[in-house]
């Protein structure tokens, strides 16, 4: 039976979870269609989920298509819930993507037509709504067209639009061929002759669908059902099913961890090769670590069932696997994937509740890390502290509702603050031997740090023999140095940096007379570990950082005459206007806004605009600090800024 893996994407509120309901129910899955206002629905299963009425987590629910089986995957509409939407993409065979009928193109829904067509995903465009009061056709097409820069094709026309009789009746018409003729010349020859047949423009329609050409535009509304069987119709039909042989080599990825009753860790997995059985090795992640699935289950008819082997094109639950994490590739990994939507760019500090065990907070926090990899954990053992990193303040009111539903623990948070980076100004060297004050340690490093291309990492470099010395204590210097630069002069982590070592010696394996080894006399691994800060952070001194803050681009469309009011608000905020656009009576204001003015940015736009304004935000850039003080972060590590604290930290003395 053929398999199809689909996303349902959308900007939050378009009616996405309605949409999933309706799908289900058509097909038969479930007898009643729940409600998101109810909290009633399949795929919102947490209880913060049906509180809100919005999807905080990825769901995957199955259902056939006359002889396909669709395995539906859906994802939240919030922005602050965009990694959940990344890790989705990587396992999609194809796409919908809602809009409403009402609202339109939303500053969300422009986010992910660019990511989806990037990725090549085919994908199909649902207007949702169309009982609405309000609603529109024409206008939401061309809407589409230009702000998603995505070539549509019309599947139909709508009729007693904005009521409860509102229809849908599909056809193919003019719109059809123009669209389609721009990606085909023999289509276009055929146009121009006149001789285009019913079953070349379906071909056409089909083959151009499955390459990401073209996006086929359905309306409809979820509440009513209007539209439904036409783009149920359209999902088995233009979009590709699931390929991969079961008799090819083991291939998967992990894209979601969660947590089963007992505490159990449960991975969902899409195997794209091969065939995965219980009790059969495994190896995954780097492919050095191994395991064995004691249980699976694979998703079908609107539940997933037990079975012993899970072939390539399924999505599966799997159990068995501990040490599992989101985005390990099961068995050969497939090409490197980059993240799809930038980082998170801020962060809080999390503040326990009276009498609350410390123990009990790391371990909750750690499980929703495991849950989301890119909510980083930031340990302060000097000071007792957990920092997380998210993407926005609705992110934050979840976790702190997740740790009081889910682990009963009540916890409050600091401001939110932007995670900034540094970046080194010059070039800066510094050296330590051994032997002589005020080295401690039984180890000599010479490290020179220069800076080094935005995005291109840490490199770390050798100007001495590889073989005047242990390869252990390279070792050791190389994996100080990635580890030490987590942490720069002002706190904040060193993402690109060139790295040479330019000194190196040690003192070789000694011993006193008929007596075995004396570490007193002989280097080891810990003493080029503990030297190493002093030398790089020294070096880091020499060549100066700056700390760079993160910066969101943004679009605001708003009523012109508003014009006036927004751009002393945006200058108040530190944001960059760049173009301006008039279109009628409306204008698009683009630039750039520092990362922790956004929320602000959002609360204030509805009172300068009448309420009318719209923004779109996505992180950009880093940009240098050039007002105020510089900002710091408190350290984490034994502070190599501080030579006598790191030293009676690290070996209890302050020198030779």
């Amino acid at each position: 039976m053929p398999l199809l893996n689909l996303g349902i994407l959308a900007h939050v509120d378009a009616g996405k979870t309605s949409l999933t309901e309706r799908l289900l129910h058509s097909v038969g899955v479930i007898d009643e269609i729940g409600s998101v206002d109810a909290g009633t629905t399949r795929t919102d299963t947490l209880a913060l989920e049906r509180r809100r009425g919005i999807t905080i987590k990825s769901a995957v629910v199955s259902f056939p298509v006359d002889d396909v089986t669709v395995n539906l995957i859906d994802t939240p509409g919030h922005p602050d819930f965009i990694a959940e939407v990344e890790r989705v993409l990587g396992v999609l065979d194809g796409a919908v993507l809602v809009v409403s009928a009402v609202e339109g193109v939303q500053a969300q829904t422009r986010v992910l037509m660019r990511t989806l067509r990037r990725l090549a995903i085919p994908t199909l465009v649902f207007v949702n709504k169309i009982d609405r009061r309000g609603a529109r056709e024409e206008e939401v097409l061309r809407a589409i067209a230009r702000r998603l820069g995505a070539p549509v094709v019309p599947m139909g026309r709508t009729s007693a639009l904005g009521t409860r009789e509102a229809a849908f009746t599909p056809g193919l018409g003019p719109a059809a061929l123009d669209a389609l003729a721009d990606h085909d010349d023999a289509l276009l020859t055929a146009y121009v002759e006149n001789t285009v047949s019913p079953d070349r423009l379906r071909t056409a329609l089909i083959e151009q669908t499955r390459q990401g050409l073209v996006h086929p535009v359905y309306f409809g509304s979820a509440v009513t059902g209007a539209g439904v069987d036409a783009l149920t119709g359209g999902i088995r039909e233009l979009l590709p099913a699931a390929d991969g042989d079961p008799e090819g080599p083991l291939s998967g990825t992990v894209f979601k961890v969660e947590r089963g009753p007992a505490g159990e860790k449960i991975a969902y997995a899409r195997i794209f090769s091969g065939t995965l059985g219980v009790r059969v090795p495994v190896a995954f992640g780097d492919g050095r670590r191994e395991g064995k699935v004691t249980a699976v289950s694979v998703f079908e008819h609107g539940t997933d069932l037990r079975r012993d082997a899970v072939p390539a094109g399924r999505i599966a639950k799997l159990w068995g696997l501990p040490d599992i994490r989101i985005g390990d590739a099961l068995g050969r990994p497939r090409k490197a994937e980059s993240h799809f939507f930038a980082p998170p760019t801020l962060e809080t500090v999390v503040v326990p509740g009276p009498g609350m065990a410390p123990r009990a907070l790391h371990g909750a926090l750690t499980q929703l890390a495991e849950q989301d990899p890119l909510i980083g954990l930031r340990h302060d053992e000097i000071r007792r502290e957990i920092s997380v990193s998210l993407y926005g303040e609705v992110q934050k009111e979840v976790v702190q509702s997740t740790l009081a539903d889910e682990y009963g623990l009540d916890v409050t948070f600091r401001e939110t603050t932007p995670l900034c980076v540094e970046r080194p100004v010059g070039t800066g060297l510094a050296v330590e031997f051994n032997g002589k004050d005020p080295n401690p340690f039984l180890a000599t490093v010479g490290l020179r740090v220069a800076p080094a291309p935005v995005g291109t990492g840490v490199s770390f470099a050798l100007e001495v023999e590889l073989g005047s010395m242990p390869y252990a204590f390279f070792k050791a210097v190389e994996d100080t140095v990635r580890e030490t630069l987590g942490q720069g002069l002002h706190g904040w982590r060193i993402p690109d940096c060139a790295v040479t070592m330019t000194h190196s010696g040690y003192s070789p394996r000694q011993s006193h007379a008929h007596q075995g080894f004396d570490k007193s006399m002989s280097s080891t691994g810990y003493d080029f570990r503990g030297l190493t800060p002093l030398v790089l952070i020294e070096a880091l001194r020499r060549a100066g950082t700056q700390v760079y803050e993160p910066m969101h681009r943004f679009r605001v469309e708003a009523p012109a005459d508003t014009l006036g009011a927004l751009l002393p608000v945006l200058a108040g905020l530190g944001a960059v206007p760049g173009a301006t656009e008039t279109r009628g009576e409306s204008c698009v204001l683009e630039g750039a806004v520092p990362a922790a003015r956004v929320h602000e940015l959002e609360q204030r736009l509805p009172g300068l605009t009448r309420g009318e304004g719209e923004l779109e935000s996505a992180f950009d850039h880093y940009a240098p600090v050039t007002r105020g003080t510089v900002p710091e972060r408190a350290r984490t590590d034994h502070n190599p800024l501080n030579r006598k604290e790191y030293l009676l930290n690290v070996s209890r003395r302050v020198g030779s």
